[in-house]
């Protein structure tokens, strides 16, 4: 992805914020905020930031998953299917 195309600087914020905003909305591309030349602060879409979000805990479970497998712990796939079930049945009864 190339963010020089979203580099504006701070002070664009004050100025232009409505139509900086409305960049992001519409390329769902961050704007990089710049103060003095270097990079400050970024300014980012709603539903793109959610989906980095959603992405990022995806990947940290995939992490999670892969070190308890390192570690061996692990469950066969009947005993995942019973925990499961009975995960299930106390939420159902829970109702």
């Amino acid at each position: 992805m190339n963010y020089a195309k979203g580099i504006e600087p701070l002070s664009a914020l004050e100025s232009r914020s409505a139509e900086l905003v409305q960049t992001a909305r519409d390329t769902g591309n961050p704007v990089l905020l710049t103060e003095e030349g270097r990079p400050t602060a970024v300014l980012q879409d709603v539903d793109s930031f959610q989906r980095q979000r959603d992405t990022l805990a995806l990947l940290k479970l995939v992490v999670q998953g892969e070190n308890d497998y390192r570690r061996g712990d692990v469950l066969s796939h009947s005993e995942a299917d019973s925990h499961f079930r009975r995960k299930l049945a106390d939420l159902k009864s829970s109702d």
